[in-house]
């Protein structure tokens, strides 16, 4: 796909994001917000993200004791490498890559994005992926992100509305059920 038809892509389903089931982005960006002044997340900031990510398995995350929570989201900013920051949030109780990931898109949209199985869907139809899957690690992440950022460049966009995009792509060409 050419830059300009990458510029359409982005600009026409990020339009549609809003009639999906998608995390809203303002509240990812209040989440970031927060993160940034604080410097860490507390276990009800936690809760609250994997509650608009995954409404059934928000409830894990209060297994975490609060200062792990904030130890783990403070060292997450600190860490370099996309694959060790994803490690580390999944590392909490109720966070897998794609609940991780909107703790990272939440801190810098810029750089991360929001993923899931609708993401991975969407970069297998354009051709940067290979294949379904279904459930995601933090290599996933990587393996994701990596596209993501590479049509951000493209088109000039922040990866987390590259990532907003592809989701709702998935969701207005799927036909049948996602799982």
């Amino acid at each position: 796909m050419n830059a300009d038809d990458l510029d359409s892509f982005v600009a026409e389903n990020l339009d549609r994001y809003a009639e999906t089931q998608g995390v809203l982005p303002e509240r990812l960006d209040e989440f970031g917000e927060t993160y940034r002044s604080q410097g860490h997340l507390t276990r009800e900031q936690l809760y609250e993200i994997a509650y608009e990510s995954s409404t059934r398995s928000a409830y894990h995350v209060e297994k975490n004791p609060e200062d792990r929570c904030r130890e783990v989201t403070r060292n997450a900013r600190a860490v370099d490498g996309d694959f060790s920051a994803i490690h580390l949030i999944c590392g909490l109780s109720g966070f897998k890559a794609p609940t991780a990931s909107c703790v990272l898109a939440a801190l810098d949209g810029d750089r991360h994005a929001v993923v899931d199985t609708r993401v991975w869907a969407s970069l297998e139809r354009l051709g940067y992926l290979d294949g379904r899957k279904e459930s995601f690690d933090a290599a996933d992440y990587v393996t994701m992100i990596e596209p993501i950022r590479e049509i951000a460049d493209e088109t000039g966009s922040r990866a987390v509305d590259v990532g907003y995009a592809l989701f709702a792509h998935d969701a207005h060409v799927r036909e049948g059920t996602l799982h």
